[in-house]
């Protein structure tokens, strides 16, 4: 893939999906290196925040994420081992690897990220659309277990719905606009017991979070944004999508300098969780 197959949505957002739904992640991270999407990066830093919070609260079984829009399970290698995403980078476009069927690529990712297993890791059950990218990260072992379903379409399958009955935290670093309420009140509706998990969501700006928080609430849980911060996602492909996104900022009022109009897409940060949960403030919690 180049720079020519990315092609523009109708929401004037770059289409990346030829990289979504391959056999194995090396194009995926090398086109996007391109434009140096760094989203990953903050959700590992904010995730693992919550993750030792959620910890002390979780009972004697390891703390269980659901990633929605998982891709490969690129969140899942960051949570779960002693790596970054600079790493990942240079793993998957590494020279050495490039010649490397997908099969056995997973073979070598099992083992690199076996010798790099975090203690205490958690575990991570993917969720994406992409079938190929799932199944990737469920063979290479990078996933604890993973699904290719569309939430906004039908209901969860049995299994996908047994992996959610005791899941702790749910997270999203890409997706807020492709996926919608809908998804968040299917897994909700999963959970067994009255133990609801906390809810940790990077959205663009441009992308409203309101129908999903007031969607959360009717669960118990009360969300909050992360005031006066927002984080990188990925360098705008060309001046046409900067242009346009710029255009839709603002007509919604919000204030692009140092931020977009610098040519970076930029996310805010969202937690839910139950109100009796919400004690001490996302800022304090995430030590920000």
């Amino acid at each position: 893939m180049n720079n020519g197959d990315t092609l523009h949505e109708k929401s004037g957002k770059a289409n990346f999906d030829l990289i979504y739904d391959l056999e194995d992640p090396r194009e995926y991270f090398n086109v996007l290196r391109e434009f140096d999407y760094c989203i990953p990066r903050h959700g590992q830093r904010l995730f693992s925040s919550l993750i030792e919070a959620r910890r002390q609260e979780a009972e004697e079984r390891p703390l269980r994420i659901v990633d929605i829009c998982c891709s490969y399970g690129v969140n899942a290698a960051l949570l779960k081992y002693e790596t970054t995403l600079d790493d990942l980078y240079d793993r998957y476009g590494s020279e050495n690897l490039a010649t490397l069927s997908s099969e056995e690529l997973a073979e070598a990712d099992a083992a690199f990220y076996g010798e790099r297993r975090r203690e205490e890791a958690p575990e991570v059950v993917g969720l994406d659309v992409a079938g190929n990218a799932v199944s990737y990260g469920i063979h290479s072992g990078i996933l604890d277990a993973g699904f290719a379903e569309n939430l906004e379409g039908k209901e969860p399958s049995d299994a996908l719905c047994q992996a959610v009955s005791e899941v702790d935290l749910l997270s999203v670093t890409g997706g807020v606009g492709y996926i919608s309420e809908l998804t968040f009140q299917h897994l909700l509706d999963c959970v067994s017991g009255d133990r609801m998990p906390w809810v940790a969501v990077f959205a663009l700006r441009w992308v409203s979070y309101e129908e999903i928080s007031e969607a959360l609430s009717a669960y118990g849980l009360v969300t909050e944004k992360l005031e006066g911060h927002t984080f990188t996602q990925r360098r705008f492909i060309d001046s046409e999508e900067r242009e346009y996104v710029l255009e839709e900022l603002s007509r919604m009022g919000v204030e692009t300098t140092g931020k977009e109009d610098e040519g970076w897409y930029h996310a805010n940060f969202y937690l839910s969780r139950p109100a009796a949960e919400a004690k001490v403030p996302v800022e304090k919690l995430l030590g920000l």
